[in-house]
């Protein structure tokens, strides 16, 4: 785990630190609580912090409600507290101030180990329980909602300047696998199509149904486009048993859209959706491309 150690005392720091390390975790410490909060605030990475309750200038129990606050369904924080002062604080108001556990100062090696393993118990179950919230079950692609949340955070990290580009996939006549086939079939061909934008690298999502999104940043619409037919290439090339004997080829139709100045996420997903229209109005099995108000059409 990467730890952070708030403590007045330098010493009480670098002995914490030193038990931390020997049992394998990242550990930086700090004076001041405000800093503490601060780093914490702007490095996810931290996934604990092990503060005194004699802190400055922010009082530890209120270090414990900052810290919590940070702690959102997003974002797993274990948040140990210590204190060397016998009895100024009862059990129930540290834990009520957000503070996962409590220990006396300085805590002994084998008992801080002991705790940091039940934090990290609590802490994978957390991040289990995250990713199953943003997750796919059949497609184990992301879903619709975490999608958007990741696609809004690229948009902030793109600019107004920035490389982005978004695309639209939908399986052709999937209504007519499901009928003709059964479910279980169209189910496995919901999956063969994930396996084949998570080869991508980009952000995937099962949009909804038969339809799925995927977000790549730093390309522009040429290299996009390129990465567009591969995925119809490959899924055109997919194979799947359908019912008796026969097999089923598998085709999608791809619509494309580039990030431009100014833009919103909910603009570069419509056109995506103009161009995937087009394509399956223009035969399907096909990648259109829509840069501003211009519709590209690739055949192939």
């Amino acid at each position: 785990m990467h730890v952070v150690v708030v403590d007045p005392s330098r010493v009480i720091q670098r002995s914490i630190a030193d038990l931390l390390k020997v049992a394998g975790h990242t550990a930086e410490g700090f004076t001041d609580s405000r800093e503490a909060l601060a780093h914490v605030a702007s490095h996810e990475a931290v996934t604990c912090v092990l503060t005194s309750l004699e802190t400055h200038p922010i009082d530890g129990l209120e270090l414990c409600w900052q810290l919590r606050l940070l702690a959102d369904d997003r974002r797993p924080l274990s948040i140990l507290v210590m204190s060397s002062a016998h009895g100024s604080r009862s059990l129930g108001e540290v834990l009520d101030s957000g503070a996962d556990d409590f220990m006396l100062k300085p805590p002994s090696r084998d008992e801080l180990h002991a705790r940091l393993r039940a934090a990290e118990r609590l802490l994978t179950l957390q991040r289990d329980l995250i990713r199953q919230a943003d997750t796919d079950h059949l497609s184990q692609l992301l879903n619709r909602g975490a999608f958007l949340r990741k696609a809004v955070e690229a948009a902030e990290r793109a600019g107004p300047s920035g490389l982005m580009t978004a695309m639209l996939i939908d399986i052709d006549h999937f209504k007519t696998i499901n009928d003709r086939h059964g479910h279980a079939v169209g189910d496995a061909a919901i999956r063969g199509v994930a396996n084949v934008l998570r080869e991508t690298g980009a952000v995937a999502c099962r949009w909804g149904g038969e339809e799925f999104a995927l977000l790549m940043e730093g390309h522009e619409i040429g290299s996009a486009a390129v990465v567009a037919e591969r995925v119809r290439a490959r899924c055109a090339a997919m194979r799947t048993a359908g019912a008796g004997d026969e097999t089923i080829r598998l085709t999608v139709s791809v619509g494309l859209s580039a990030w431009s100045a100014h833009d919103e996420i909910d603009g570069l997903l419509r056109r995506a959706d103009v161009a995937l229209y087009a394509a399956k109005a223009g035969g399907r099995d096909r990648v259109s491309v829509m840069t501003g108000d211009a519709l590209i059409e690739r055949f192939e």
